[in-house]
C-alpha cells in the first residue's frame, strides 16, 4: 500500500469532518440536491466529454493510488546490468529465454536476441514508450476535467440556490433551506475537486513518471548491451537517468 496517498486521503477527510464536528450539527452539511447537482453533473459532463470505456478506466486506475509503486529505477538499472552480464558470458540469444513479467523488457529482450536491426529496436520499443503515455494521460485527463467540473457545478448550484430564495423572499422559511443548496453547492464542488479528483490525477501523473523513467531505462539498457555489452559502460549510461544523491553505486549493485 501507498502509505503517502493513504495518510493524505485519511488526514484531510478527518480534518475537514473534524472542523464541521466542531463547528455545529454535521446535518448542516447534507444537503441531497447540492449533491446530485455537483456530483451528478459532474459525473454527466464527464460522460459528455470523454468515452464510457475510458471513464472507467480512469475509475479503475484510481485505486491503483494506494497500492505501493512497481520497481525502482535503481532496481531497473540493476536487472538490465544482470542481462548485460548474462549476454556477455552466454551470447545475445539467451535473452529469448528470458521470463519476466515486463511485457516491455519481453520485447526487447526478444528483438535483440533474435538479431533485429537497432533501428528497428529504437522505433519499435519507443512506440511502446509514446503510447504508454498516451493512454495514461487520457486516464489523468479524466480526473483533471472532473476537478474543473466539480466546481463549476459548486457556482452553478450556488446560482440555482440563489434564484430559488430570490423568488421567494415573501416567504421567510424557505429562504434557509434555498441559501443552503446555494452554499453547500460550493462546498461539495471545491471539497471533490482539491482533496479527490485532482489529487488523483497527479498521483496517476507521478506513477507514470516512474513507469516511464523505467521503460527508459529499460530501453537505452537494451540499446547499450546491443552496442557496447560493457557492464561498466551501461551502468554509467543507466545511472545518469538517477538523481546524483538517490544513485546507487555499481559495486552496490551486486550484479
Amino acid at each position: 500500500m501507498d502509505i503517502a496517498s493513504f495518510v493524505g486521503i485519511i488526514a484531510g477527510v478527518s480534518l475537514i469532518l473534524s472542523a464541521i464536528f466542531l463547528g455545529g450539527d454535521v446535518r448542516n452539511f447534507v444537503n441531497l440536491p447540492g449533491i446530485m447537482i455537483v456530483f451528478g453533473g459532474t459525473i454527466a459532463a464527464t460522460l459528455l466529454t470523454f468515452r464510457f470505456k475510458d471513464v472507467l478506466s480512469a475509475f479503475t486506475a484510481a485505486f491503483f493510488v494506494f497500492r505501493e509503486s512497481g520497481d525502482e529505477p535503481n532496481d531497473m538499472v540493476r536487472t538490465m546490468l544482470k542481462l548485460c552480464k548474462k549476454c556477455r558470458s552466454e551470447g545475445l540469444m539467451t535473452l529469448g529465454q528470458i521470463k519476466t513479467k515486463s511485457r516491455f523488457l519481453k520485447k526487447a529482450c526478444t528483438l535483440i536476441s533474435d538479431s533485429s536491426d537497432e533501428d528497428i529496436i529504437r522505433s519499435s520499443l519507443r512506440t511502446e514508450i509514446e503510447s504508454l503515455k498516451r493512454r495514461h494521460f487520457a486516464v489523468q485527463d479524466v480526473f483533471k476535467r472532473m476537478g474543473m467540473y466539480s466546481p463549476a457545478f459548486g457556482m452553478l448550484g450556488t446560482l440555482i440556490g440563489l434564484i430559488q430564495m430570490l423568488s421567494k423572499m415573501q416567504e421567510p422559511s424557505s429562504i434557509g433551506p434555498s441559501m443552503a443548496v446555494a452554499l453547500l453547492t460550493t462546498f461539495y464542488g471545491s471539497l471533490l475537486s482539491t482533496l479527490f479528483f485532482l489529487p488523483i490525477a497527479g498521483k496517476l501523473k507521478a506513477r507514470t513518471n516512474i513507469q516511464v523513467l523505467n521503460l527508459e531505462i529499460m530501453f537505452e539498457g537494451a540499446v547499450a548491451i546491443l552496442e557496447s555489452n560493457n557492464p561498466s559502460l551501461v551502468y554509467e549510461q543507466l545511472s545518469s537517468y538517477i538523481p546524483r544523491k538517490d544513485r546507487k553505486t555499481l559495486r552496490s549493485m551486486r550484479i
